[in-house]
């Protein structure tokens, strides 16, 4: 079953007389359950084209599908409401609301949906206890280490039950120990609650962990392989609950 699905996808930028082409008639399907990776070298398209299957950006030409519905074409408000309800987001400088403790970043997306306090308690307690963060619940995202926000990104990414996750190179400013925890943790959540992920990323420790690759160079779709069927092998000492 696809999740997403893109046809003929085109995204330029008039620069004078000229055609500055972000996108090339990309089309691509995003399967339930993929752990899939969008690799290629900086201006290559990768985040445009999330951007595009995110509803963040409105291609020059060509079509999106999620679960079956074009969105392509919604209005903004409704573009803004599927955002909400079924697209998860986890952005490389984590994006919380430095305002708000850890647990008002989990839960704030289920304010918005209305859903009720204690429904939204219970939901934001148990996933950042997924995340391994259930001690840490009252603090800001100031006090917090980098690894610990992404995974407040990440318990907010899934409050909303989203269809999909999509990753913007979300490892790029951590160390390489935070980074493997915390890809363990993206790959536990795939395997144990079934959420698909789409990463852009040009970290080799990122690509190695995709089930499925696509590469892009100059905004086209130069391969799209299925890597395997497996979770990378990893010992117990590599899981990491919280890093610093």
């Amino acid at each position: 079953m696809s999740i997403i699905r893109t046809e003929n996808l085109e995204r330029y930028y008039q620069q004078g007389s000229e055609k500055i082409h972000a996108l090339r008639d990309v089309t691509i399907q995003i399967k339930k359950g993929d752990f899939a990776v969008l690799a290629g070298p900086s201006g290559s398209g990768k985040t445009t084209l999330l951007n595009m299957i995110g509803a963040l950006d409105k291609p020059t030409s060509g079509k999106v599908w999620l679960d079956g519905k074009e969105i392509t074409s919604l209005s903004r408000r409704e573009q803004s409401r599927l955002r909400r309800d079924r697209i998860g987001f986890v952005f490389q400088f984590y994006n919380l609301i430095p305002v708000l403790t850890a647990y008002e970043n989990t839960e704030f997306v289920m304010l918005l949906q209305g859903i009720p306090f204690g429904e939204r308690r219970r939901k934001a307690m148990d996933l950042l206890r997924k995340v391994g963060l259930e001690n840490l619940e009252k603090r800001k995202p100031h006090e917090l280490s980098g690894g610990q926000q992404q995974r407040v990104a990440i318990a907010r990414a899934l409050a909303s039950d989203p269809a999909i996750i999509l990753a913007d190179e979300p490892t790029a400013n951590l160390d390489s120990h935070t980074e493997a925890g915390l890809l363990d943790l993206m790959e536990d959540l795939n395997r144990d609650m079934g959420t698909t992920f789409l990463f852009s990323s040009h970290d080799p420790d990122v690509i190695k962990r995709a089930r499925r690759l696509i590469r892009l160079h100059d905004g086209e779709v130069v391969s799209d392989e299925k890597i395997s069927t497996e979770f990378s092998v990893r010992s117990p000492e590599s899981r990491v609950q919280s890093p610093e």
